[in-house]
């Protein structure tokens, strides 16, 4: 069966929630918006593109700081209303420059900071 991006759903914004996997560890590390243009750029290219919702425009991952994804697979889940991108990733996710933007756990109600920034 041929892909299109019109087969998920997306939300009322015309986006869908991607969430950032490496694809060797397994690791999470981080959730964007996707709209249709985005999917497909993805995949057309095999660099992550995501939709900045602050900026209302494209937003290649790393093609700024350097800290670039590139996808190996793409999922979705069960109700196609959520992407996973399976992606090598070079350098921190997260803008705070930590490898994971989930930096942080909850434990019997204080937080705990996880990692430094790279």
């Amino acid at each position: 069966m041929q892909f299109d991006p019109s087969q998920l759903t997306f939300n009322e914004a015309g986006l869908i929630p991607a969430i950032a996997q490496d694809h060797l560890t397994g690791e999470v590390l981080m959730m964007a918006w996707m709209n249709a243009e985005a999917v497909q750029r993805t995949i057309d290219t095999r660099s992550v593109t995501y939709w900045s919702r602050s900026r209302a425009e494209f937003w290649v991952k790393g093609l700024t700081s350097g800290h670039t994804q590139k996808l190996i697979e793409m999922r979705m889940d069960c109700d196609v209303d959520c992407l996973l991108v399976l992606i090598e990733q070079l350098g921190a996710a997260c803008h705070t420059n930590r490898r994971s933007c989930f930096y942080r756990r909850v434990d019997e109600g204080e937080i705990e900071t996880l990692s430094d920034p790279l």
